[in-house]
């Protein structure tokens, strides 16, 4: 459904009312659905962004943040032989996407991550909430951070189909780098490519989409649905 935001509080409480047990929410309504949810999971507030709202009986709403939890799936499934301590992460964007990929980054015990934001503000705002294992990196400097970084996330949706490229440098990515791009449209993306052609492990962000919808389906429909080569073809075609 598509949302305007001044129209987000009006829906989110006529969705109940029309049978709904929950929702996805996505861009640009992940920060706002916070101030409207009456019940917030400790994940979900140190993200400062939730994806996953569940509709009580009792008229409130429940809001959660899965999307730290699909990132990761998809990054075990999609590069089966990644090593979250080996070394740097290095994070483009600062969004509420970036915030749950730090997280679940740092939980994952990645030991250092370099984030860099076309509005740099943005990323030391990050720096402040999650703490002294993140570096900010001036969006000019962004390619540099390729270098020695062990794994790489594009969480902007530059790339996507209908947005501008990403025109960060590629050429410092190195050999066996684990290279990963949220934007799921195009499936390869430039940077996957690229990073493809320069020998790293490449992983899609199809898989986080529908890794993050399992916990919400469980609550949702009491039964958790198991995402395998059926369920991605299923959402390919």
């Amino acid at each position: 459904m598509d949302v305007s935001p001044e129209n987000l509080a009006q829906v989110l409480d006529s969705l109940p009312k029309a049978g709904f047990v929950g929702v996805n929410v996505t861009v640009p309504h992940k920060e706002r659905v916070m101030e409207l949810a009456h019940q917030i999971t400790d994940r979900a507030a140190l993200i400062g962004a939730a994806n996953t709202l569940v509709f009580r009986d009792d008229g409130t709403i429940h809001a959660d943040n899965t999307d730290g939890y699909g990132f990761i799936e998809n990054l075990r499934q999609g590069a089966p032989d990644w090593v979250p301590t080996a070394g740097p992460a290095a994070v483009l964007g600062a969004g509420g996407a970036a915030r749950a990929v730090v997280s679940a980054l740092l939980d994952a015990g990645v030991p250092e991550i370099l984030i860099s934001n076309r509005t740099r503000l943005r990323a030391e705002v990050l720096q402040q909430d999650f703490g002294k294992r993140l570096k900010v990196v001036d969006w000019v400097q962004a390619g540099n951070m390729l270098e020695e970084a062990k794994t790489v996330v594009n969480t902007t949706s530059l790339g996507m189909i209908g947005k501008p490229e990403l025109r960060v440098p590629l050429d410092g990515l190195q050999p066996g780098t684990v290279v990963t791009d949220l934007v799921y449209a195009p499936l390869k993306t430039r940077l996957l490519a690229e990073a493809e052609a320069a020998g790293c492990t490449t992983v899609d962000g199809l898989g986080m989409l529908l890794y993050q919808a399992v916990p919400g389906f469980e609550r949702w429909f009491g039964q958790r649905p198991t995402v395998d080569a059926a369920t991605r073809a299923a959402v390919l075609r």
